[in-house]
């Protein structure tokens, strides 16, 4: 019995958890990948950008909650979403028309296409904060479990509590559809097939006839899709604070470049070897020690890292990739 609380235990505290911040992660490393692979430059405003999209999410949610507009158990924010994205993807589009298309037209250097994108994230990061403020913003009124600690005991007759929130099944199941209509969309779609065409070979494509402008459109608006959706989860999931985005570039990009960048299934598998990382390293183990060696009580917390090193841990695994492999678990671009 001990054994299963032990298990029940990692459950709840690591593997749930991890999980839904893995698939949060991974849809960002996506964003991060496609404008690697395709526009050929590290996009530093990409955690801005997700603010953004959340912020805008947030502010509709706010109008429809006034006119008493609800998903009944789902969060209104899924009905406010195809809005945040839409305007955020028009933002990408704008951006990309006033800023952007200068550096590519005369082939400016990746370093300075990244300089440029530190300037926009600065933009953005106010315009976020002038729209939605500083403060930290709950949103998520849907139902909170689907599974609450009481109804479990009820069920197993265990000690251990498990709970398992609607916002982290929300996450995994939203991730699962975006991802599977994004790699449907590139590999089934003459627009998406064109996008890897000019991934793989931007002269090559040049000459196929494909246009290049509507390929850099398509994938601004992609980017600004999978932005807003991981943002508006990541907010549901924990909370809403502006700040908090630009804090989120760390993992992401570590994510993208562990997985292999420029590499869409990489991305995937990066976000969650880096969320079962910081999780599993954080995490205060005192609990399933004391299950498993039932005669034995530590003293301490049996923690490898405080959970204010977590970040810590993304840049310790980013170093490490860098240095040992370059081209990621997956076969990627070498950064």
């Amino acid at each position: 019995m001990d054994l299963i609380n032990a298990l029940v235990a990692i459950t709840n505290y690591v593997i749930i958890p991890a999980t839904a911040y893995g698939a949060q992660l991974a849809l960002g490393a996506l964003g991060v990948t496609l404008i690697y692979s395709i526009l050929r430059f590290s996009n530093f405003a990409h955690g801005d950008t997700m603010a953004f999209g959340t912020g805008i999410v947030i502010l509709i949610t706010w109008g429809f909650q006034a006119m008493g507009i609800s998903l009944g158990p789902l969060p209104t924010a899924l009905l406010a979403l195809p809005f945040g994205i839409a305007i955020t993807a028009a933002l990408m589009l704008g951006t990309d028309k006033v800023v952007y298309q200068y550096y590519r037209k005369v082939r400016a250097a990746p370093v300075v296409m990244v300089m440029v994108s530190v300037g926009v994230m600065f933009v953005m990061n106010a315009l976020t904060r002038f729209l939605i403020g500083v403060d930290q913003i709950n949103f998520d009124d849907g139902a909170r479990f689907v599974i609450n600690a009481r109804q479990w005991r009820e069920m197993t007759g265990l000690s251990e509590p498990l709970t398992l929130r609607s916002t982290q099944v929300i996450t995994v199941v939203t991730a699962i559809i975006t991802v599977a209509a994004l790699f449907w969309f590139l590999g089934k779609t003459r627009t998406g097939k064109s996008m890897r065409a000019f991934s793989d070979n931007e002269d090559l494509a040049l000459l196929s006839g494909i246009d290049p402008n509507r390929v850099v459109a398509v994938t601004w608006i992609i980017t600004g899709a999978l932005a807003t959706i991981a943002g508006t989860l990541y907010g549901l999931d924990k909370s809403f604070k502006a700040f908090t985005y630009f804090q989120l570039l760390l993992p992401i990009f570590a994510s993208a470049i562990v997985g292999g960048i420029g590499n869409p299934v990489g991305a995937i598998a990066g976000g969650f070897v880096i969320s079962f990382s910081e999780v599993g390293l954080t995490y205060a183990w005192k609990k399933v020690v004391t299950y498993l060696i039932p005669n034995w009580q530590p003293d301490g917390l049996v923690q490898l890292l405080s959970t204010d090193y977590k970040y810590a841990v993304s840049f310790t695994i980013l170093i490490l990739v860098l240095i040992f492999k370059p081209t990621g678990l997956f076969k990627g671009k070498i950064v």
